[in-house]
């Protein structure tokens, strides 16, 4: 079982109104329900404030989040998109009814009530002001308190805002991209620190910082997409590569493409032309390049070799001991 509690609050009834929060709660609601192929992922529960008949109170939301780390589910995560405040004693998200920063949801109480779960794997994405401190004991000042199986992603550091771009919230917006199929793997999988790379890679230097704390063993994959390459054909990377920095000699007999070939030249074989296909979707996936050619059709007419990269020989790795 996977839940999930995704909150996005616009409506302050004693503060300044956000305008993409909700917006950005029921992208992430939409993205997270379902994996790319259609299959259940996260049961979620969706609470929104838009106004003073729809409205996120404190009571509520700390009540919701209780709730949510109660469960002994494979995977408890909460989202919170809305107004952040930060002091002395800690950080808070801020709830329609909060009159002052103090009065919002403590995020040492966040963190203590994931730290406590008996959920398998914590995951807590927020996207607010100064949600970076989130994980850090306040008397210490940069020392992260996460529990084995927690993972904090945040829309910046402590001392940033998060900011909003043409309605919606900038690391929102990453997040998203990333979770539809722009931070998974070649297996299709989309994990925190895969979301993390693709928020971080997509932000400048001058721009707010995300900010990643975890405790865990091995990650998590928060949704599936389709794998970028048949499993089949990437299994078969040990076939034509069996030991570290091996390579794969190519002749003309494996370019199916008659245009080009000189007369004297082989024609091609059915059984090199279906592994050079492989091999190619290999090398447009930057698993493989040619050795001493501009490109793979170059290789074989040259009758040249073709060898892994580092990303490659990482997954002839993962191959080799079956986890893949």
């Amino acid at each position: 079982m996977r839940i999930a509690l995704i909150v996005g609050i616009n409506y302050y009834e004693h503060g300044g109104a956000l305008f993409g929060c909700v917006d950005d709660a029921h992208a992430v609601k939409t993205v997270l329900e379902r994996h790319g192929d259609g299959a259940v992922n996260f049961d979620c529960k969706l609470l929104t404030g838009t106004g003073s008949t729809d409205r996120v109170d404190r009571t509520d939301l700390k009540d919701h989040v209780v709730e949510l780390f109660k469960s002994q589910a494979e995977i408890a995560l909460f989202y919170f998109a809305g107004h952040g405040h930060i002091e002395a004693a800690g950080g808070y998200l801020l709830a329609t009814d909060s009159r002052r920063g103090d009065e919002g949801l403590s995020l040492s109480e966040v963190l203590r009530l994931a730290n406590a779960s008996p959920a398998r794997n914590k995951v807590v994405v927020l996207d607010s002001c100064h949600s970076g401190i989130a994980g850090t004991l306040p008397e210490t000042g940069n020392v992260a308190a996460l529990a084995e199986g927690l993972t904090v992603l945040t829309a910046s550091t402590d001392d940033q805002y998060a900011t909003e771009e043409h309605g919606k919230g900038v690391f929102t917006t990453l997040l998203v991209d990333a979770l539809h199929g722009g931070a998974a793997n070649l297996t299709g999988d989309i994990t925190p620190g895969s979301v993390y790379a693709h928020i971080d890679q997509s932000l400048g230097a001058w721009e707010q910082r995300p900010v990643f704390k975890t405790n865990v063993r091995e990650f998590v994959s928060l949704r599936k997409i389709p794998p970028l390459i048949d499993l089949e054909d990437l299994r078969r990377i040990t076939e034509f590569f069996p030991a570290p920095g091996a390579e794969f000699r190519l002749d003309p007999t494996f370019e199916p493409e008659l245009k080009g070939r000189d007369p004297d030249m082989p024609a091609p074989v059915a059984e090199n032309t279906r592994k050079f296909a492989i091999l190619q979707r290999y090398s447009r996936l930057n698993l493989v390049v040619p050795v001493d050619a501009p490109h793979m059709w170059h290789a074989a007419m040259q009758g040249k070799a073709c060898k892994l990269t580092v990303l490659g020989e990482h997954y002839r790795r993962l191959v080799e001991k079956r986890r893949i």
